[in-house]
């Protein structure tokens, strides 16, 4: 991992010491123990589905970004499954919603690098530069700043993908349609890996919330991005546009954890939903 200061512009942490531990220490070890135990569980499986001849890791990725101690454990299931690509991905396409300014279209930023407790991670500027080509893109570092969204996943790539580039994209007001455009163009091939940043429902009591969770989680494995409500995902756009890049080219998709804050570590009357999915 490259030294921070070699790089001119510099995203800081916006959520470190709340969603996950400030301190690298503490942070490098309860990534780990999580992705040990998401490991475990694993059991040695390899990718469920995975097709004859392909990467033994999967194209694109759904995972949950809240604090690790509610859905780092989901989190880390995905994760998991992206360990065999290390030293061979080094590109990873991130997208979410942006949960503190309002913008039509997606963003870019405009930053060379996003710090984290664990050393600064690269941004892809020739991904950035060919995102900013399609309609609807543009580049604005103040929805960034404050986003929690991708941040939280920095320090489990760091971890599990070592030295890698990232290509790191928010949205606001947009359409399934123009999230699929900007990701078929960055597609790539085995050395890029898609990352879509989303929780499930939201403040439901936990049978609720299961039953709303696994309709979503159905939908994604249909591969059917009309059948997912706004409701059922934050990132809920994110998801329907890689859905339609996943129909077209023919992958398949599998949930690899399904469980809300109720299940992890938070009270029961109001959680949240968090899933994990791998698409390949």
């Amino acid at each position: 991992m490259s030294p921070v200061n070699q790089y001119t512009h510099v995203r800081a942490p916006a959520v470190a010491g709340m969603f996950y531990p400030s301190d690298p220490g503490r942070l490098k070890a309860m990534v780990q123990r999580l992705l040990h135990q998401a490991e475990s569980e694993l059991q040695c499986g390899g990718l469920v589905g995975q097709p004859a001849g392909g990467p033994a890791w999967p194209k694109a990725v759904i995972a949950p970004h809240a604090g690790y101690m509610y859905s780092g454990p989901i989190a880390a299931a995905a994760y998991t499954r992206l360990a065999p690509g290390k030293g061979k991905i080094g590109r990873v396409v991130m997208i979410g919603p942006a949960h503190r300014v309002a913008f039509a279209g997606l963003a870019v930023c405009g930053q060379d690098a996003f710090a984290t407790p664990l050393g600064p991670v690269a941004v892809d500027q020739t991904g950035v530069e060919l995102a900013l080509r399609q309609p609807g893109v543009q580049r604005l570092d103040s929805a960034h700043a404050p986003e929690h969204a991708l941040e939280v996943h920095l320090p489990f790539l760091i971890e599990v993908l070592g030295d890698i580039k990232i290509v790191p994209l928010l949205f606001g007001q947009t359409s399934p349609p123009e999230v699929a455009r900007v990701l078929e163009a960055l597609w790539g091939g085995e050395e890029t890996v898609i990352l879509v940043s989303s929780d499930l429902s939201h403040y439901l009591d936990m049978a609720a919330a299961h039953r709303l969770d696994r309709a979503a989680a159905d939908a994604i494995e249909a591969l059917e991005p009309q059948r997912l409500a706004p409701e059922q995902a934050c990132g809920r756009i994110a998801i329907q546009g890689l859905l339609e890049v996943a129909r077209v080219r023919h992958l398949h998709s599998h949930t690899v954890d399904l469980r809300t804050s109720g299940d992890t570590a938070g009270p029961q009357e109001e959680v949240v939903g968090y899933g994990a999915f791998v698409l390949q």
